[in-house]
């Protein structure tokens, strides 16, 4: 166990100080989520109905946790590339665990979503958004948060270890993952859709999550952080093991 988390640590802190390397993904993960947001407070904002929320308080959550979500994309990019370029092959033939590689990826993703989270935070509280939550709520939402993103990126780290390149990589990620931000309560409240679509939004793993940390921020009583933590661990759940035994075939060929 002690050479796992070792062998882990060394791995995020490899695929961290890559990072500085690949401005595009760090634009990714900083500007442009704050773009979004500028973008819906003042283009969308005043036009769409928040019944007891100023729109930036409304908006804010719902940004912050499709930022989460895809914060997996550095992994599934990362892991066809080293996979590609026959990196992995040197890491077998190293005294080194295997399932090092995705815990250090996976772990590496939970420190760019927490730099993300908080330039995301700031930007809202520039803009006006104002906690209506005791310290531990608020730290519970960040924790909340993190949890979330951690089980995306297995998702994210199954989808690197399918595609045969990182090209193909981000457009599935963006096609599987995209819908499910917009029919969700991340922009506009579900009771605005039309039926059908307001069930599915409603049941969402997204608009769980944003209810969650709207309940946890704002004290919206429509929020179940229970439903939030149950929805991250059934996807962890799910989604590990595959990536995990994907991973294996893959770098057995």
């Amino acid at each position: 166990m002690t050479r796992h988390i070792s062998d882990t640590l060394v791995i995020a802190e490899r695929n961290l100080v890559r990072l500085p390397r690949t401005p595009d993904l760090i634009i990714a993960f900083t500007v442009q989520p704050v773009m979004f947001v500028l973008l819906f407070v003042y283009v969308f904002g005043g036009a769409i109905t928040t019944p007891g929320y100023d729109y930036v308080d409304f908006l804010l959550p719902g940004i912050i946790v499709q930022n989460i979500a895809f914060g997996g994309f550095i992994t599934a990019l990362g892991l066809c590339e080293d996979l590609n370029k026959g990196l992995v092959d040197r890491f077998r033939s190293l005294p080194m665990s295997r399932a090092a590689v995705l815990a250090g990826r996976t772990a590496a993703d939970m420190v760019t979503n927490t730099i993300s989270l908080l330039v995301l935070v700031a930007t809202g509280l520039v803009l006006g958004f104002g906690f209506d939550a005791s310290v531990v709520e608020i730290l519970g939402g960040f924790a909340l948060l993190i949890l979330f993103g951690y089980a995306f990126s297995w998702v994210f780290a199954l989808l690197g270890t399918i595609v045969s390149t990182p090209e193909a990589a981000n457009s599935l990620g963006f096609l599987a993952v995209f819908p499910l931000t917009f029919i969700s309560s991340a922009f506009v409240p579900t009771d605005s859709m039309p039926a059908g679509l307001q069930a599915f939004a409603d049941v969402n793993p997204f608009t769980v999550m944003v209810d969650a940390i709207r309940h946890l921020w704002l004290g919206d009583p429509s929020g179940s952080v229970l439903g939030a933590i149950a929805w991250s661990l059934a996807i962890l759940a799910v989604f590990a093991p595959l990536a995990v035994s994907r991973y294996r075939s893959a770098s057995a060929r």
